[in-house]
């Protein structure tokens, strides 16, 4: 699927204008049907709609495993902007509130305070389990190895990326999109469609980190998280609460590292 469009534009430099073509990166909403019944519109970059759709249900508490689902489909033909989920009876019954309430807590966090926030997420979410290290260094270098796997980027400088890597710092996947939260599902998605989210202990990110991209990387029980960008205060504070590394790249050389020290083996 074509998810860049060249586009005719005029370039500025040291007062030189010329006309050139580049590539600008796609946008369209994903509607997200459980059952049939509306659950979630998303704005994605175009591709990997089965992979996102499985990531976001995971993230979101829908599922927990491939055995919780029957089918992830599009609703008519491929590449339509419409899929859906049919889950099994068992996982309907288990998450009926959930679908119900239609105000799950990373869907409207209106009206809740941080503190609150934090509570609720890891009441709902189980810390991930000591164990799972990894070398900064290493780390580092799953963020350089991300940004060498990210063609929608060298043809647009617009989009997102995620990768997990393994403990010995193997790639499992990569996935682009315009949102980072989306690029987050994909991958996840990826990996849980192929069976290798449980080999995953590292969530690279090439964007900031928030309280939902820790939600969603603890959802799937990814002990660490390293990107480009600094954590939020509630991210951090999640993290912490979740027993999870969460470390990014510092200014000039180096990497910060906000909770979880013990996760990474500062080499």
């Amino acid at each position: 699927m074509n998810n860049s469009a060249s586009h005719l534009v005029v370039r500025w430099e040291e007062a030189k204008t010329t006309r050139q073509q580049v590539d600008l990166l796609e946008e369209e909403p994903l509607s997200i049907r459980i059952q049939g019944n509306p659950y979630s519109v998303v704005m994605r970059t175009p591709g990997e709609e089965i992979a996102h759709v499985a990531g976001f249900c995971l993230g979101e508490g829908i599922i927990d495993s491939p055995q919780d689902y029957t089918s992830i489909a599009f609703c008519e033909r491929e590449a339509t902007n419409v899929a859906t989920v049919t889950l099994t009876p068992a996982r309907r019954e288990m998450i009926a509130a959930i679908l119900d309430r239609r105000n799950y807590i990373s869907q409207s966090s209106c009206g809740l305070c941080g503190k609150e926030l934090v509570q609720d997420l890891y009441q709902s979410i189980r810390p991930v389990p000591d164990g799972v290290r990894m070398g900064l260094r290493q780390a580092m270098a799953s963020l350089n190895e991300m940004a060498a796997n990210q063609p929608v980027r060298d043809r647009t400088r617009a989009s997102h990326a995620a990768a997990l890597c393994d403990r010995d710092g193997n790639m499992l996947c990569v996935a682009e999109d315009v949102g980072r939260h989306n690029a987050l599902d994909k991958a996840i998605g990826m990996a849980l469609l192929d069976g290798r989210l449980p080999n995953a202990a590292l969530a690279v990110l090439s964007s900031r980190v928030s309280y939902e991209m820790v939600q969603k990387t603890a959802r799937a029980r990814i002990p660490m998280i390293f990107a480009v960008s600094r954590p939020t205060a509630l991210a951090v504070e999640l993290s912490a609460r979740l027993n999870m590394g969460l470390a990014c790249l510092a200014e000039r050389a180096g990497a910060y590292v906000f909770c979880g020290g013990s996760r990474f083996v500062m080499d």
